[in-house]
């Protein structure tokens, strides 16, 4: 006979095996899908292929514009799962992407300097 089962993992980390069942092995993320690329339900109407309870949530989530942080932030999965699974759902064109617009021109130094003064006073 054997004794009680012990967890593999640290109460800290959780358990690690579940989140490479959620992208089935997967761990390279999508380049394009950045920290702050928005992301939205492309109103397709599509039903969701997908069983896992991570995609519909994510697909709620996104009715409104959320970016990919706030998404990984809401489901409490690292960045990188986030992106995995987000990639699915554009693949599946049930999501849409967008990157935010990139201010021409460069950095205004006056900005700059009056967020090192910032940082700096803290």
């Amino acid at each position: 006979m054997t004794g009680p089962r012990e967890h593999w993992y640290e109460e800290d980390a959780g358990p690690l095996v579940r989140l490479y069942a959620v992208t089935r092995g997967r761990g390279a993320d999508r380049p394009e899908l950045q920290l702050d690329t928005m992301v939205v339900d492309s109103g397709r109407g599509i039903g969701l292929r997908r069983t896992e309870p991570e995609y519909a949530v994510i697909v709620r989530l996104c009715r409104n514009p959320l970016s990919v942080a706030e998404i990984s932030a809401h489901l409490r999965l690292p960045l990188t799962v986030t992106k995995v699974l987000i990639g699915d759902l554009i693949d599946d064109g049930r999501l849409a992407f967008r990157h935010l617009p990139v201010a021409s021109g460069g950095s205004d130094l006056g900005v700059l300097q009056a967020v090192l003064a910032g940082i700096r006073s803290l």
